[in-house]
């Protein structure tokens, strides 16, 4: 079993540059009430999940560096639809960020909550673009059952590394020294019980007020998206080639 791994992972102030800049590209793309309405494509889907007072919309548009581009409600838990967004060139969007509904907040009806329960549900079980869930969790409270919930979800997919995950303690700036820490002890502990030699389970304080962590996100989520391109072309370049026989000789037959 291996330990979540604690953010910072990070490749430097040009990293962190390249990853802010594709952060900044996010722009809206669709928003859709049910998953047969997503639509279908073959790019890596990042969710991002959390309690709607866990500062989900706030973290979206500071990692993007837009102040509007993630809708936060007034009203916690009023926002009842999957919004899409990409990321990369225009011409050639390389990722989608969804930003799922928020959950747990009391003023919704509980028939509105049972129904987003499921869609949710099914989108971290079976959707298959998914490539990365980031989990917002308030450091102050840490992980809830409706936080603990939402992760059984997703942790088949974790388990074998067809998932990745980052978690953010949000609003890591209401805390002292020894309470952030002591947060993220606690975290991770909750994330050893997923963690497997196949999983990719990472975790960082984060803060949008004092920007805490968000080079170290921006650059995590770029990564894992750049990740399978860059082996892909890795192991194209690999591979062996299949020499062609000279023009004018017929090729070897082994049952001749």
């Amino acid at each position: 079993m291996m330990t979540p791994t604690t953010a910072p992972l990070v490749g430097g102030a040009d990293a962190t540059r390249t990853a802010l800049a594709w952060t900044h590209t996010a722009r809206f793309l669709t928003t859709a009430s049910r998953l047969d309405q997503l639509p279908a494509h073959e790019l890596p889907e990042i969710a991002f999940v959390g309690r709607s007072n866990a500062g989900k919309s706030t973290a979206i548009n500071t990692l993007a560096q837009q102040r509007q581009l993630a809708y936060a409600s007034k009203t916690p838990g009023r926002t009842q639809h999957i919004n899409l967004f990409e990321v990369g060139p225009k011409d050639a969007p390389q990722a989608y960020w969804a930003d799922l509904p928020g959950y747990g907040y009391a003023a919704v009806a509980k028939a509105a909550k049972v129904r987003w329960q499921e869609v949710m549900a099914d989108y971290l079980r079976v959707r298959r673009n998914l490539s990365c869930v980031v989990q917002m969790v308030d450091s102050r409270h840490g992980f809830t059952d409706l936080d603990r919930q939402l992760l059984n979800f997703v942790a088949p997919r974790l388990a074998n590394g067809e998932v990745r995950l980052l978690v953010l303690l949000t609003k890591a700036d209401k805390l002292n020294r020894k309470e952030a820490a002591d947060s993220l002890r606690k975290a991770q502990a909750v994330l050893a019980e997923l963690s497997t030699d196949e999983s990719d389970i990472r975790i960082t304080l984060f803060s949008a007020l004092k920007r805490q962590g968000v080079g170290d996100v921006a650059e995590i989520l770029h990564e894992w998206v750049a990740q399978p391109v860059l082996d892909a072309a890795a192991a194209a370049a690999a591979a062996p080639a299949i020499a062609e026989p000279p023009a004018g000789i017929p090729p070897h037959d082994p049952a001749a």
